[in-house]
């Protein structure tokens, strides 16, 4: 990230305003902020005793593990596509 192309953006997060800085747009940080209020009201919701610090810990976790399972779900698609590729590839010769 270069100094030059950070944007600063002001966001509420779980009623806490946060400056985020960063090269993307500011729509893009807008969602990104979003999921993140979203899913510490959901966990919040399941947990209303949960003091803000374990709230956003279990909200972080939360969001790598969705984060994980895309990626293996990515990942394995990739695998079956480069199959299907090469399928195709042989029934040409």
């Amino acid at each position: 990230m270069t100094r030059q192309n950070s944007k600063r953006i002001s966001v509420d997060i779980y009623g806490h305003q946060y400056t985020i800085v960063g090269d993307e747009n500011s729509s893009h940080i807008r969602v990104v902020s979003s999921i993140v209020d979203d899913k510490m009201r959901e966990i919040h919701e399941m947990n209303p005793n949960l003091d803000t610090q374990k709230l956003a810990v279990l909200t972080a976790i939360n969001i790598v593990n969705d984060y994980l399972n895309i990626k293996n779900e990515h990942e394995a698609l990739l695998r079956d596509y480069q199959r299907l590729l090469e399928k195709i590839e042989k029934g040409k010769d």
